[in-house]
């Protein structure tokens, strides 16, 4: 029965975690697509069903069907400890919700070593859920690496010329942030209490969040994490691994990157950060702020004189994923819960953007935005879904982005004024750069490269009306996903000093 032999979290990790290995000896390209997908889809299933099991407030027994521990390693107090609250339920269904689609949208791409890549798009997968479900710092951990190493092999065998290059200055990254976090959760640990007889400190959430740390002590503690998480979001200064790695990687695995990886940081910071750290957290909360509000402001103005599609839209990431670094901080009720929303709202829109890009480099066989021009009047159904995407990066009334920055606007505005002006002012660039690049590719005369172009298959339309839909529905109606994440923005600002 659920609750008692098995629970969500643990399918979540399990599904792609075994069939990611079964992947390997599947030696026909078609016969691994289609096993990646149906995969996929019956974690999307299981992600489906945990919503309705969310209520936890209101039906006790539901706790058992999403937390589970088990004994792992007990003489050192780490357990295998799995466990879903509002933001692992949301963060969980984002990245099943996207899996199903990146291999449907590129289902007709041919791949050398088949089984190899959807084996390690699969392992990515269970890496990631591991991450958003762990309820153990040790075994946070070790997702955490778990989802870098099948990215780092997916960008680097399966990318454009320079893409070893790229891969390898985002391997070094991501590892040296990820080594500043080990030493950093080495040292919480041992000032833990233990919760168990059989070792004196713990590796558990609950450990962490009661472990008596100085000021002086979280001060660089905090930047050992901070570094960590900044650098996979990534934050100003740390961000120049993105725009190379984007434009060299294949697009599946681009997706996986800026559609869900990105929120592994996010999450990080809301879920370890700051409430383990909630005395540094007010004492550097302006000065990550001003670095999130750098960001936004330079890579809008990058993103203005971008030629190469995959470089525009790593530009105009960066410049969202700053404003949700910047709502994080002003650590409100408004800012935090416009991020929870806008973690949905991003994933969905930025993989809506690359599945375009996809797109048109399939059919036109280029991507810079200057040798493209009329692309509407060879396919009018793209233009209009190209149209809807972009209102919803300029979070556009009525469209998915519009809640949720309208939300993390006015957590930063009650944080600082001044902040929340220049922050406005990324989002006024937004709207100049995404509607330009919308004007220059698909407006005015075609010329002789997109006279080539045909019409969109049908594969490619389906996965744009879902999204689509998706953006429509949550901007019309985003309250379902605010009521799930309202116990976890309680939770976190009731450990850290609410402004």
């Amino acid at each position: 029965m659920l609750g008692n032999y098995y629970t969500f979290p643990e399918l979540l990790i399990w599904i792609p975690f075994v069939t990611g290995l079964i992947a390997i000896f599947i030696k026909n390209s078609n016969s691994v697509k289609m096993f990646a997908l149906l995969s996929s889809i019956a974690t999307l299933v299981v992600s489906v069903i945990s919503l309705f099991y969310s209520d936890i407030a209101h039906h006790p027994e539901f706790f058992y069907y999403s937390n589970v521990s088990y004994v792992w390693m007990p003489y050192i107090g780490s357990s295998f400890s799995v466990g879903l609250d509002g933001m692992g339920f949301l963060l969980t269904f984002l990245t099943a919700f996207s899996y199903p689609l990146i291999f449907a949208a590129t289902y007709k791409s041919e791949r050398k070593n088949a089984n190899v890549f959807f084996a390690l798009m699969l392992l990515s997968q269970a890496g990631i859920m591991g991450v958003f479900v762990a309820t153990d710092a040790l075994l946070f951990y070790f997702f955490w690496e778990l989802a870098l190493i099948p990215l780092y092999f997916l960008c680097s065998k399966w990318g454009g010329e320079k893409r070893i290059q790229a891969t390898f200055k985002f391997f070094v990254y991501t590892f040296l942030g990820s080594l500043l976090m080990l030493v950093g959760i080495i040292y919480v640990y041992v000032h833990t209490i233990s919760i168990s007889p059989d070792s004196n400190h713990s590796f558990s959430l609950h450990a962490f969040y009661n472990v008596l740390l100085s000021p002086h002590q979280q001060d660089w503690l905090f930047w050992l994490f901070f570094i960590a998480f900044a650098v996979k979001i990534p934050i100003f200064p740390l961000h120049t691994w993105q725009p190379d790695v984007y434009e060299q990687s294949n697009y599946p695995s681009v997706m996986i990157l800026s559609g869900v990886m990105v929120k592994m940081g996010i999450f990080g910071m809301i879920r370890w950060l700051l409430p383990v750290f909630p005395v540094a957290v007010g004492k550097f909360d302006h000065f990550v702020m001003i670095l999130c509000i750098i960001g936004i402001l330079y890579a809008s103005c990058i993103a203005l004189y971008q030629n190469d599609l995959k470089r525009f839209v790593a530009w105009s990431s960066i410049a969202h994923l700053g404003l949700m670094g910047a709502a994080i901080f002003s650590t409100n009720r408004l800012g935090l819960q416009g991020v929870m929303l806008e973690m949905l709202n991003h994933g969905i829109n930025i993989l809506a953007l690359w599945v375009v890009v996809d797109i048109i480099e399939k059919k036109t066989g280029v991507r810079k935005i200057s040798e493209l021009s009329g692309l509407g009047t060879k396919s009018p159904t793209l233009a209009i879904f190209v149209v809807i995407i972009a209102f919803a990066n300029i979070a556009l009334p009525l469209s998915n982005s519009f809640v949720s920055e309208f939300l993390m606007l006015n957590g930063i505005f009650h944080f600082n004024k001044w902040f929340a002006a220049f922050a406005t002012l990324g989002i006024v660039l937004s709207a100049v750069y995404m509607l330009s690049m919308v004007q220059k590719t698909f407006y005015g005369k075609a010329n002789a490269l997109v006279d080539k172009v045909k019409k969109m298959s049908a594969g490619e339309s389906i996965v744009l009306v879902i999204l689509v839909i998706a953006i429509l529905i949550l901007g019309i109606y985003p309250e379902p996903v605010i009521h799930l994440t309202q116990s976890s923005v309680s939770e976190i600002l009731s450990r850290v000093n609410i402004r």
